[in-house]
């Protein structure tokens, strides 16, 4: 039941456009917390941020997505031993890098992607669901080679999260005991 850290315990969830990052940042959460956990879901910041402009990114939005989804998380910190992000500073240097063709060095400084436990990467085999902020509806297994190729270059080996309904919960929470994490 306890975090390992003096810290919060971080735990990613990261990958393509619809595949079940935000569900499952819910539903981890919700198990955590019925298991006596005191965790927090960091929710995606961009869906906010956008809430109140138009969806037109310039490399300046995307650093301000980055610094946003962070203080989210320190946010969180004061509060959780958990924290389950639906999103990281690495969501913003891939999309950087799909939409601009380059990623700027503030923006790289602040993917930490070694400060989380567990990176759970969410596998690209849902059906698309429309939303005005996806935008690559047949790019999903190339963008998910570029998720797992910057993690393995930070030195992060994510678990993958695939299938339908409960089996991605099922196998996020398998990691996390396999990982020695918490007691759940």
């Amino acid at each position: 039941m306890t975090a390992y850290r003096s810290t919060p315990l971080r735990l990613a969830i990261v990958g393509p456009e619809s595949c079940g990052k935000s569900t499952l940042a819910q539903e981890l959460t919700a198990t955590l917390v019925a298991s006596g956990v005191a965790a927090a879901c960091v929710d995606e910041y961009a869906r906010d941020y956008y809430a109140e402009r138009a969806y037109a990114p310039t490399p300046a939005d995307v650093l301000a997505i980055a610094r946003g989804q962070l203080a989210r998380e320190e946010e969180a910190a004061q509060h959780a031993e958990v924290l389950v992000c639906d999103s990281t500073a690495l969501t913003c240097v891939i999309w950087a890098e799909v939409a601009f063709g380059r990623t700027e060095p503030e923006l790289v400084a602040l993917n930490r992607p070694r400060d989380y436990a567990l990176t759970f990467l969410a596998c690209p085999d849902l059906s698309w669901q429309p939303d005005p902020l996806r935008s690559h509806p047949d790019q999903r297994d190339w963008l998910f080679g570029l998720y797992l190729a910057a993690l393995e270059a930070a030195g992060v080996m994510p678990v993958p999260i695939r299938g339908l309904g409960k089996a991605r919960l099922e196998a996020a929470l398998a990691a996390i005991r396999q990982a020695g994490l918490l007691k759940i």
